[in-house]
């Protein structure tokens, strides 16, 4: 059964979400466990329940999935330890998990034992930022055997490693050039696909990501979102994470959580161009968009 052209419709289940994908767009909801969130919306030190409170709220507001991060990867953020991550994100995972049985949970992190640890404690998504590499460049194939182990899916993101960091008026931005970045996107993905599946990873349980604001400028993050109809040709489910990014507050200026309204512009060109997944902090208006785009695209 198809759906748009290039798609396969396939049916994945997530904790006690059943997805179809190509029937419409599902909305993954941001819960920060990090003190220096780029957006200000950190939930670490709002006591006990925090977690819980944000996650139902996403989910009464329309979210499908919550995805809890305890690393910052803004241009810029220092690094976090394999404990403090830990300590952040698998109390979050706990709360959430106990407080919302059936939600799916995803955790955005790259590290395998964080991984390990949070899909033992309910967890059913690992949304890596690094994709299958390290920060050092080296694939991460301990991270795709720890999901594999677990029957887990995963997001495979583009992002490559830069040195160089320039401030602007709107905030740091990576400096980094690319020769063709749609092909190199593309041919990174593929390849990640395949190591995914050298490790055990089944092919209906990886998700691909462009990585706007991940390792590319603002031109770039901007191409890899108008071209991500590009990404079809890999066979796999698509995620847009956009929300709030520095690409966006280079065009309408302003705070990141006074972009809410650019992303929801972005949200719907990404649904037009085949985005399946959507990434956001601001739900209500995000799913609203969805909706109103999957009636004119999905039909």
């Amino acid at each position: 059964m198809t759906g748009r052209p290039g798609r396969v419709r396939a049916i994945l289940r997530l904790g006690g979400l059943q997805i179809e994908w190509g029937s419409r767009t599902y909305v993954l909801a941001i819960v920060n466990a990090t003190p220096d969130s780029f957006s200000g919306d950190g939930l670490s030190a709002r006591g006990e329940g925090a977690y819980a409170r944000a996650a139902g709220q996403a989910v009464d507001d329309g979210a499908d999935l919550v995805d809890v991060g305890g690393v910052p990867l803004y241009a810029g953020a220092g690094p976090v330890s394999r404990d403090d991550e830990l300590a952040r994100v698998v109390p979050a995972v706990r709360e959430i998990v106990d407080a919302l049985p059936g939600v799916p949970v995803s955790v955005d992190t790259s590290d395998a034992e964080v991984a390990r640890r949070t899909l033992d404690e309910g967890a059913v998504l690992i949304n890596s930022a690094w994709g299958l590499h390290t920060r050092d460049g080296r694939w991460n194939r301990e991270l795709a055997r720890a999901v594999a182990e677990r029957g887990a899916a995963i997001v495979l993101t583009h992002n490559t490693r830069v040195e160089r960091i320039v401030q602007e008026t709107y905030g740091p931005r990576w400096d980094v050039g690319y020769d063709d970045l749609v092909r190199e996107v593309v041919e990174d993905l593929r390849r990640q696909i395949e190591v995914a599946a050298e490790c055990g990873v089944a092919a209906d349980r990886v998700i691909v990501d462009c990585g706007p604001g991940l390792g590319k400028g603002p031109e770039d993050s901007l191409l890899a979102v108008r071209e991500l109809r590009a990404l079809a040709p890999l066979g796999a489910p698509v995620l847009l994470a956009h929300s709030r990014k520095s690409f966006l507050g280079r065009l309408v200026g302003g705070r990141p959580h006074e972009r809410d309204a650019a992303t929801v512009a972005a949200t719907t060109w990404g649904i037009a161009q085949g985005a399946d997944m959507i990434r956001v902090h601001d739900v209500r208006a995000n799913k609203q968009a969805a909706l109103v785009a999957d009636a004119l695209v999905r039909g």
